[in-house]
């Protein structure tokens, strides 16, 4: 039997390289929308502006490209297995900046997808989505089937954990969509909410931001971190894994194939006093296409030396309790 224009689609995406990939019908995200315009009346996005800007364009994916009929939802795997170290002087980054910048990767793998569907069906308009486009990518992502959205607010997929990059294709074509929305496994778990050292997920699938290790290390622009992030961080110079880290499902953990994730020299154990002394020139150098450049260099000397210090009052403390 011919295989149908979705289902080519599909084996398009993963055969570019994408981990998971569903479809699901353009419309507004009513019940979403309404829980994103709670959330930041409540000022959980903090500083994050741009998350109120326009918040009407970020739950109807038709503001974006009026033509669109259906959503392709795609999720890229980007787990490595080395090893955050807890050392003296060594700082931690998030796995998912080890790598080359994912907004790149994702964009040029989704534009290669268009590509190949405009060979096909010249008539078709589309609109690729990264993350920096005002989508709700989590939320697209369980309307399509890839995954449910957890207690510590990512995406989880059974077959990856939540080490999982998501993007979509906006097309203004009729499609199969995915019927089947996979149930919260979750259950009583509460490990990601227990191991927040700065207590940011305050309930169960609510994340205040402002008070996020991430949040602190990447998006904040002041001279200091502010409590209790400053000091809870726990080696964390650029963004925060624990819950991640933490999350029972992280088990099923696989090794990304995409090779534009591998480590970058450094990275995985970071030297803090290297990152103090560094000049403008050698971090643009050695961070260029590295998604560690959203921080700038202030920010992440900051978070250097507040790791250091917070490391410091940590050992002091040991001393005197012995």
């Amino acid at each position: 039997m011919e295989k149908t224009f979705t289902e080519k689609i599909k084996l398009e995406a993963r055969r570019i390289g994408f981990d998971k990939v569903g479809a699901a019908p353009a419309c507004a995200l009513t019940e979403e929308g309404a829980m994103l315009g709670e959330w930041l009346a409540r000022g959980f996005h903090g500083r994050m502006s741009y998350m109120a800007r326009d918040p009407q364009r970020r739950a109807d994916p038709r503001l974006l490209l009026p033509s669109a009929k259906s959503v392709v939802s795609v999720a890229l795997n980007y787990f490595r297995p080395e090893k955050h170290r807890d050392a003296p002087e060594t700082g931690k980054i998030s796995r998912y900046a080890w790598g080359d910048d994912y907004h790149d990767v994702l964009r040029d793998k989704l534009k290669s997808l268009l590509e190949w569907i405009r060979e096909r069906a010249p008539e078709v308009e589309g609109k690729i989505c990264v993350d920096s486009a005002p989508m709700m990518d989590k939320a697209w992502a369980a309307r399509a089937g890839l995954g449910w959205i957890c207690k510590h607010t990512n995406l989880i997929t059974k077959e990856f954990g939540s080490w999982i990059f998501l993007g979509e294709l906006l097309l203004s074509v009729e499609l199969d969509y995915d019927s089947l929305v996979e149930p919260d496994h979750c259950g009583k778990c509460r490990a990601c909410i227990d191991a927040c050292p700065t207590q940011a997920i305050i309930e169960p699938y609510q994340l205040d931001a402002t008070r996020c290790i991430s949040y602190g290390t990447i998006e904040l622009r002041d001279a200091e971190l502010p409590e209790p992030i400053r000091s809870n961080l726990e080696g964390w110079v650029f963004g925060c894994d624990i819950c991640q880290d933490v999350c029972p499902w992280s088990r099923f953990s696989k090794e990304t194939a995409e090779e534009r994730f591998e480590p970058r020299e450094g990275v995985v154990e970071p030297k803090l006093p290297e990152m103090i002394e560094m000049s403008q020139e050698e971090f643009s150098t050695r961070f260029h296409k590295s998604a560690i450049k959203r921080a700038k260099l202030g920010g992440l000397k900051r978070n250097a030396l507040a790791v250091m210090r917070d490391s410091r009052t940590e050992r002091q403390g040991d001393k005197a309790i012995r």
